[in-house]
């Protein structure tokens, strides 16, 4: 059997800030990110299963990416936590709820890195993670492939 790709598409909103940047991206700010997860595999061959013909259902790929992904960043504020933001951090949390730290510099590209992993835990056994792309803009995006990251 053929080897298919499947993708689905998600958006969500988010700020962020780029602590110690040298442009405007050191600023909070936000972006209306699109987020796009392919997926591959063989679609499943038995007639008797009620997913014949499927790599996957894009309900359940879409529920893992929301569990994993969207429902965690929708709406939310996220910051490299470092020693020199810790007390700003705390202040930030006093008033808003969805603040989000990380060991790292939050751009698309360690998000896309970041994100990964907790995807291809959900999947299922038998589809494989492809690629995974995140604009920022609508002209400006990262991707990630599973092939470019094998170790």
């Amino acid at each position: 059997m053929a080897v298919i790709r499947l993708t689905k598409e998600f958006s969500f909103e988010m700020s962020h800030a780029l602590e110690g940047y040298d442009g405007a991206c050191r600023q909070i700010h936000g972006h209306s990110y699109k987020f796009f997860v392919t997926i591959c595999g063989e679609p499943c061959g038995d007639q008797q299963n009620p997913k014949y013909g499927m790599v996957m259902d894009f309900g359940e790929l879409k529920k893992i990416v929301m569990e994993t992904v969207i429902d965690k960043y929708d709406h939310a504020f996220v910051i490299r936590r470092t020693d020199a933001n810790a007390e700003l951090i705390e202040q930030i949390r006093e008033h808003f709820g969805k603040v989000i730290t990380s060991d790292y510099q939050p751009t698309c590209e360690n998000m896309l890195s970041d994100f990964a992993p907790d995807i291809m835990a959900k999947l299922p056994e038998r589809v494989t993670l492809h690629s995974l792309r995140l604009h920022e803009t609508a002209t400006s995006y990262a991707e990630w492939f599973h092939s470019d990251n094998i170790k």
